[in-house]
């Protein structure tokens, strides 16, 4: 299954960077466009493997709530 998200870019000197806003802590650079997005992509899965692994190891629970807008 594919995801898709925004992703935030600039230029910083000869680098791009960027970040994917809805997914706070993935931020990533790369010397093109092509590879700020596979170090994104590659932060991202990073990401969702550690917080699998911390998620096992803890008991945590879950509820609903409501959040007005």
């Amino acid at each position: 299954m594919a995801l898709r998200f925004q992703l935030d870019y600039w230029k910083d000197g000869q680098w791009f960077v960027g970040c994917l806003p809805h997914v706070p802590g993935v931020f990533s650079q790369g010397l093109t466009l092509q590879e700020l997005e596979a170090n994104i992509r590659e932060a991202y899965k990073l990401m969702m493997e550690e917080q699998a692994e911390v998620r096992a190891a803890l008991p945590i629970q879950s509820k609903e709530i409501e959040v007005l807008a």
